[in-house]
């Protein structure tokens, strides 16, 4: 009974970062190159540079997340460069960005009912691994957010909504609710 849970947190996991990956590339592929690249104000990132931030990140914190800090020595030395937009085209954004979100995935599908309880460090800050996984998805909610909001903004009229359109709350809902209770997931 308790490994089904487990599994089942770690399958949630899962599915929430699926969700958080396909929201943030539903919102950018509704953008054109230049609108990936435009810096909103002067002391703000542009998307495509919080998408590199936010692979980097996963690639530093889930290569070897059991077994080494999550800060690299290599994003260390070079963490600052995460906020200079240096990727030139849509396709290498993309790779990176698929590399991230596949590490972070990946290790999480790796992981073993033994492992939840392991410590791993950041910046030589012990975590549990629940609370590293928790860190992670909270910290990629919070830039797919800033992503949605940009994409949202420059968009406007022409925005394609990620979820219930603005006015159609009552027509989703009484869609919702006209059906038998189930269970989406499991």
């Amino acid at each position: 009974m308790k490994e089904d849970i487990l599994n089942n947190v770690l399958q949630d996991t899962l599915r929430q970062l699926y969700s958080l990956k396909q929201m943030g590339e539903r919102a950018v592929d509704q953008l054109n190159d230049d609108q990936l690249h435009h810096i909103p104000e002067p002391n703000s990132l542009n998307i495509a540079t919080i998408m590199k931030h936010l692979a980097t990140n996963m690639v530093s914190r889930w290569t070897d997340f059991l077994t080494s800090d999550g800060e690299k020595e290599w994003r260390r030395k070079n963490r600052e460069d995460e906020f200079v937009d240096t990727l030139a085209s849509r396709e290498e954004l993309l790779e990176l960005w698929n590399q991230g979100w596949s590490c972070f995935m990946d290790s999480v599908k790796s992981l073993s009912q033994d492992d939840l309880g392991k410590i791993v460090y950041i910046r030589n800050e012990g975590f549990t691994v629940v609370e590293a996984i928790n860190r992670g998805l909270t910290h990629a909610s919070y830039h797919i957010g800033q992503i949605v909001y940009l994409a949202k903004m420059y968009k406007s009229d022409s925005w394609h909504s990620l979820s219930i359109p603005k006015g159609e709350s009552e027509a989703f809902n009484e869609k919702k609710f006209s059906q038998a209770k189930s269970r989406k997931f499991h």
